[in-house]
């Protein structure tokens, strides 16, 4: 696994390789980005939407954490990361499309499930429970529905994305868009063990791209 100094390298083959090769891209993204499309995925480290989209740079506009998720449309005076990205992609940089990927082994998706950190202080996993309480809901359902097999944890990580894509629609300058048909909303989960994507339809369901 790498380290930090293993990072340095990297980014020197890349400003040797990567960089040197796409000078005309880098010097155009200089000057500012224009990307059509948000993702919003998790934070897990397998799952790198610019890896598994196999775009280039400045394509795509990414918001990653814990689950994927979406906290509802609030204005209490905290501080909403997640809020204020969505808020540049679309009202700033006026994106096209918005994807939430979820993935298999999801760790915060698995948190909600089986409420891992319900007790915790922040330090402990507090945070991280006080996060996925947005799945409190789901998880009751999945529960009900699956009990607590592999089965729950698939429906559960399915769940991630489609509660993100409900609390997006509760931010009115992504309603708005939509409505106009100038944005558009996607689910999509990435499973890990075999590389293989699935993107939701119009019922909630999910199929392989």
């Amino acid at each position: 696994m790498a380290d930090f100094q293993e990072l340095i390298g990297g980014y020197h083959r890349f400003r040797n390789e990567g960089w040197s090769q796409q000078r005309a891209r880098w010097a155009e993204l200089s000057e500012g980005q224009s990307p059509r499309v948000m993702v919003i995925a998790c934070s897990d480290s397998r799952v790198d939407p610019a890896q598994i989209f196999d775009t280039s740079p400045g394509e795509i506009f990414v918001v990653r954490n814990v689950a994927n998720l979406v906290p509802p449309y609030e204005t209490d005076g905290g501080r909403h990361g997640v809020s204020a990205a969505l808020e540049f992609a679309v009202t700033q940089l006026k994106v096209e499309e918005i994807v939430v990927m979820g993935h298999g082994a999801c760790g915060g998706a698995h948190a909600a499930l089986t409420q891992r950190f319900a007790d915790a202080e922040q330090g402990e996993g507090g945070f991280i429970a006080h996060w996925v309480d947005m799945l409190d809901e789901a998880r009751d359902k999945v529960r009900a529905e699956y009990g607590e097999g592999p089965e729950a944890v698939r429906a559960m990580e399915h769940e991630t994305i489609r509660v993100s894509m409900r609390n997006l629609r509760t931010f009115p300058f992504v309603s708005e868009r939509e409505a106009a048909g100038n944005l558009t909303i996607h689910g999509a989960y990435f499973a890990i063990a075999d590389g293989m994507l699935h993107v939701m339809d119009e019922n909630g369901a999910f199929a392989a791209a």
